[in-house]
């Protein structure tokens, strides 16, 4: 584990009394976190639970995170890794767990910003929660699924983001494989307010889940916050 950063396991609580189990990765000398950001929280909700998604698979990026100055902030939805509850099929309910940790945040970080960042099907659940949390001013995807097969399952969760005024960032490898670059345009060209996009060529969805990309992803994230 590198040493200029710590983590701070917690429960929160969320709606119909689930507890998620929740990691706070947070710069070692808080004094020398990004100037401007200290009071920015970067929260990443993870991939499909059914399909074993959990908060470890962002364990990377989230240290990256902190390594760098940023608080971030990792947690298993309901029903995944140590949270309680039942994992749902379209992700409604992980909404609610997304909203409860952004509260959670404001009250006991004192977490005044608020970056959302989803993984794969993490995406569309982050998605549906940013207009519902008032301190998140920014939202990044990380390969949405909006292809024809996935979205049969999150199709509900598109119009949420793409009317959301709030700045997005979606970032996808060209090679994705739920979603192709045409089909991440066709739906962007509905989007409200700033819309951006970045494509890592020759890369596959899963590829991207994967530890080699989690430095490229942070630059990325990084990118996007200095522009807010």
């Amino acid at each position: 584990m590198s040493s200029n950063f710590i983590v701070e396991s917690c429960s929160v609580d969320s709606e119909e009394g689930v507890k998620l189990h929740t990691r706070v990765f947070k710069p070692r000398n808080e004094g020398e976190e990004v100037s401007d950001d200290g009071n920015l929280v970067i929260v990443l909700v993870h991939p499909f639970s059914l399909l074993g998604g959990c908060q470890a698979l962002l364990k990377g990026i989230a240290s990256e995170l902190a390594s760098k100055g940023l608080k971030a902030v990792t947690f298993d939805t309901r029903g995944a890794g140590k949270s309680t509850g039942r994992a749902t099929l379209t992700g409604f309910a992980e909404v609610k767990d997304v909203v409860a940790v952004c509260r959670w945040l404001c009250q006991n970080v004192g977490a005044h910003r608020i970056l959302l960042v989803g993984s794969s099907a993490g995406a569309p659940i982050a998605g549906s929660a940013v207009d519902q949390v008032e301190q998140v001013v920014g939202y990044v995807s990380l390969g949405y699924p909006f292809g024809l097969m996935a979205s049969i399952l999150f199709g509900r969760h598109h119009k949420a983001i793409l009317s959301s005024p709030k700045p997005k960032l979606f970032v996808m490898g060209t090679q994705d494989g739920f979603t192709s670059v045409s089909q991440l345009k066709k739906k962007l060209k509905s989007a409200v307010g700033r819309t951006d996009t970045h494509l890592i060529e020759g890369v596959s969805h899963f590829q991207m889940e994967g530890p080699e990309y989690d430095s490229q992803v942070t630059d990325i994230i990084l990118n996007f916050i200095s522009s807010l």
